[in-house]
């Protein structure tokens, strides 16, 4: 495969498994069209113009040219300095790498991650929460997301990948709406009655399983594994953690128990006042099953695969 056509197939994933439907990504790239060309000429040579075709700002081609054929992967959870010198090292030992795929955003991607933030917008809306609520709620997060990525060294895995001249990418929110598709799937169709059988069920994915015996497996946080979970609603996608005031209108929807990969101590608290249960599924483990589903379409094509930097990868 061409590393073009592996970054149109995970936005081509992500799309399909996305909560929002085709119409209302279109209508996103639409408006994005109408930005762009309402622009001063100056102005559009600094656009982005990757957000005219693409929805997800936290997916992107860092490094590299994109007509390059890829054989060999190294793909990880986060790729920095270090993994590409492992990239480079094992190059040099007689393991070619054509392209490093990280999962979590580097470079203008992760400068752009709050950009993704609003499809939580419509994951709150999805299940009950009025979408001027939603909007209301996640602005101030959204804003303050923005905030926190400025001070921060973006490009310094991106400027090693240049060095030596390694193509580099990452793909973001596509692995996260495919995990939060799969997994919501599994809880409608299988409608645990406890939140034991919740954990259970995660159990049964080989990545959690696996994440068990690192001590990063599936937890209870708020609740216990007697306690009846009702309606479960996976939490896993969106760029980062959303606004903890989401929790009192979900509760407010009827959520029972929330999925989450992880969760900050400000969401925890809020959660348990409004007695919504919270299971942890584990960070790793959950960008691990969402990253493999897109891996297993790429290696289909005879790509071959190099986990490394906690990806816990599985075929299915």
């Amino acid at each position: 495969m061409k590393i073009k056509e592996i970054y149109e197939l995970a936005i081509e994933l992500g799309r399909k498994n996305d909560i929002r439907t085709e119409d209302e990504l279109n209508d996103l790239l639409k408006r994005n069209q109408k930005e762009y060309e309402e622009l001063k000429e100056d102005q559009k040579k600094e656009y982005d113009k990757e957000k005219l075709t693409n929805p997800y700002s936290d997916t992107r081609i860092l490094y590299g040219d994109e007509n390059r054929e890829v054989k060999r992967i190294l793909v990880g959870i986060d790729m920095e300095i270090g993994e590409v010198m492992l990239a480079d090292r094992l190059s040099e030992r007689g393991k070619p790498i054509d392209l490093i795929i990280a999962h979590h955003p580097e470079g203008k991607a992760l400068a752009a991650l709050h950009e993704v933030m609003h499809l939580q917008e419509d994951m709150l809306f999805r299940y009950g929460v009025p979408i001027n609520v939603a909007e209301g709620i996640m602005s101030s997060r959204i804003n303050e997301v923005k905030r926190n990525l400025m001070p921060l060294n973006h490009n310094r895995a991106v400027d090693a990948a240049k060095l030596l001249d390694i193509p580099i990418m990452c793909i973001h929110t596509p692995a996260d709406n495919m995990v939060t598709t799969y997994l919501q799937k599994k809880f409608d169709e299988k409608k645990p009655k406890t939140l034991d059988d919740v954990v259970k069920l995660l159990k049964e994915e080989p990545e959690y399983s696996e994440a068990v015996k690192y001590n990063a497996g599936p937890a209870i946080i708020i609740g216990n594994k007697k306690r009846r979970a009702g309606k479960v609603f996976v939490d896993m996608t969106g760029g980062t953690g959303g606004s903890e005031r989401a929790y009192e209108k979900l509760a407010q929807a009827g959520v029972g128990t929330v999925v989450v990969m992880h969760i900050g101590e400000k969401h925890r608290k809020e959660a348990e006042k409004h007695h919504i249960n919270v299971i942890i599924a584990g960070h790793m483990a959950s960008d691990s099953l969402g990253m493999n589903l897109i891996l297993d379409k790429i290696e289909e094509r005879g790509v071959e695969i190099l986990p490394c930097s906690g990806l816990l990868r599985y075929k299915r």
